[in-house]
């Protein structure tokens, strides 16, 4: 009998000891962000026709666009209007990250002409940054 008392109050002591040790247990704190955000919208109209734009909401809320180059030219795609994109667009990548922010998404984006109307579309990329409140 004394061996049983023994392995009832062990059995009954192991659960008690977990809700304890799980009571006292730290609440995990959620981090709080706040969030900014460009885009850039890249034109593929050929001749230099289309708009190609970075946007930016500042802390205002009040827009600030950069031109950006258009891919084609009139002799077909412009590869150092797509470079000067790049720097332009990783420049302001670099000035965010400065200020203490963090890239947390870039979500991509196409929108094309209808059938049959080739030439023009655009792409169009989210910068999403975060930093800790």
């Amino acid at each position: 009998m004394n061996v049983n008392f023994r392995s009832l109050a062990l059995t009954a002591a192991l659960p008690l000891a977990l809700l304890l040790g799980y009571s006292f247990r730290p609440t995990p704190v959620t981090e709080a962000y706040t969030y900014r955000q460009f885009s850039t919208i890249e034109s593929v109209v050929p001749g230099g026709l289309g708009r190609s734009r970075v946007i930016i909401s500042d802390q205002g809320d009040q827009e600030v666009g950069k031109d950006l180059m258009n891919f084609y030219s009139m002799v077909g795609i412009n590869f150092k209007n797509i470079a000067n994109n790049d720097r332009m667009i990783v420049d302001q990548i670099n000035t965010f990250t400065a200020e203490g922010w963090e890239l947390h998404t870039v979500t991509t984006g196409v929108n094309s002409a209808a059938e049959g109307k080739g030439g023009t579309g655009i792409f169009i990329t989210r910068y999403l940054f975060r930093k800790p409140v």
